[in-house]
């Protein structure tokens, strides 16, 4: 009996991670999604973010968070990688940047530094190209 060993190439052994967060900033699987992104790019892993629904509400600017606690918004924010977000549902949050308060007339801005709206176009290409989506 011959054992054939098949290299396996990083690309095929890594798998990209589409995570979906949809639980609003207050709930504990907002933080849980934090952790993994966390341990994912800790570990040099391909993967991408998408806030959606509630989890919008992460990246709002105008959010006020007691010394004591842990602030979502700035943990992040310092993981430097692209964090999108839906504009429709952050919008509908009032949550807006710059160029859509303009375009709807509203008088200021609030979004996060760090923090992008797109449109659904984008997810729908992330979950195109990603090997798993896991939601929170």
């Amino acid at each position: 009996m011959q054992l054939h060993l098949h290299a396996y190439s990083k690309s095929e052994i890594l798998m990209s991670t589409l995570l979906l967060i949809t639980s609003a900033p207050s709930a504990i699987h907002a933080w849980h999604a934090l952790g993994l992104a966390q341990a994912l790019k800790a570990k040099n892993q391909d993967f991408r973010v998408f806030f959606y629904q509630d989890a919008v509400s992460v990246a709002n600017n105008l959010q006020w968070v007691p010394d004591d606690q842990r602030n979502l918004t700035t943990e992040w924010q310092k993981l430097s990688i692209r964090l999108p977000v839906c504009v429709s549902a952050a919008l509908a949050r009032g949550i807006t940047d710059q160029e859509n308060a303009k375009r709807h007339q509203i008088p200021n801005h609030n979004l996060a530094q760090g923090f992008e709206l797109v449109g659904l176009g984008e997810f729908a290409d992330a979950v195109q190209t990603c090997d798993r989506i896991i939601q929170f």
